[in-house]
């Protein structure tokens, strides 16, 4: 039966860059905290200090700009 599921790293172009890899870390660490929905996740990122692409602390629309951009 063939794979029904997207390989994670198909539509990379390149490696990650350390700021995709740290991203990556905190998300991680925010969701093996239990937390999944979406204001958890965007208050877990401001406690962990990191910001947003444009240096100003997360809101929604912001991590939903930037998970865009990261999939295109």
């Amino acid at each position: 039966m063939p794979e029904q599921y997207l390989d994670a790293n198909q539509s990379r172009v390149g490696p990650p860059n350390p700021y995709e890899l740290k991203l990556a870390g905190a998300l991680s660490e925010i969701f093996a905290s239990g937390s999944h929905e979406l204001p958890a996740i965007i208050s877990g990122l401001n406690n962990l200090g990191l910001n947003a692409p444009d240096g100003n602390p997360w809101d929604e629309a912001r991590f939903r700009s930037e998970m865009r951009r990261l999939g295109d």
